[in-house]
């Protein structure tokens, strides 16, 4: 039993790869909601993820929409339609645009859902995604602060054939003019690669 377990937890199939991209989104798009103090730091209660201590919401209704649109993500990560996701923060009274959160995800097209299972080590999964949410953490250090109330928007880009619920509306892309730019950390599953950024409106 002991050997069928561990090699499992050393293999990835294309559904559990989605699944590990879209648990990566949940935590990271949390801890970047407590980060840039979107939402009152009250509302947010810590948990143990990644070897690391994240602060999750406890809000009801942000809860319920971050939950529809990463269960949509998953379905789109395990179709390999998903180019991007990109978390918008935007000024509450001028609409203004001040941060850009851009994860681009690239997939290997050649693995379907009747793929053999490919030998991974999850622990360097881990380690990886671990960084990208550490680096998250430490972008207070650098990044403007913001002041007054904001509001967030998640953008999604897909493929042209991608199948888009009712209730999604088309964006645009809500780019920063003469932004600064972040590059910041990358992780893959070796099905899915994800590469993080961040846009911040520049005071000069």
């Amino acid at each position: 039993m002991a050997a069928t377990k561990q090699a499992t937890k050393n293999s990835i199939t294309l559904k559990g790869s989605a699944e590990m991209v879209a648990e990566f989104f949940h935590y990271g798009i949390n801890n970047l909601l407590y980060q840039r103090g979107i939402y009152p730091p009250e509302t947010f209660t810590r948990v143990q993820k990644y070897g690391l201590t994240i602060l999750v919401t406890t809000d009801d209704s942000l809860k319920e929409y971050l939950s529809n649109v990463l269960t949509q993500l998953k379905d789109w990560l395990i179709e390999k339609t998903v180019q991007r996701l990109v978390l918008v923060v935007n000024d509450i009274d001028t609409n203004e645009v001040l941060e850009r959160w851009q994860f681009d995800v690239e997939c290997d097209k050649s693995v379907t859902q009747d793929s053999k299972p490919r030998k991974v080590v999850e622990e360097d999964i881990n380690k990886g995604i671990k960084a990208v949410i550490r680096q998250i953490t430490a972008s207070v250090t650098f990044l403007p602060l913001l002041e007054g109330a904001t509001v967030f928007d998640l953008l999604i880009y897909t493929d042209k054939d991608a199948d888009t619920p009712e209730l999604w509306e088309e964006s645009g892309p809500q780019l920063i003019p003469r932004a600064q730019e972040v590059k910041l950390r990358s992780f893959t599953t070796t099905i899915h690669k994800v590469d993080a950024m961040v846009a911040y409106k520049s005071d000069q």
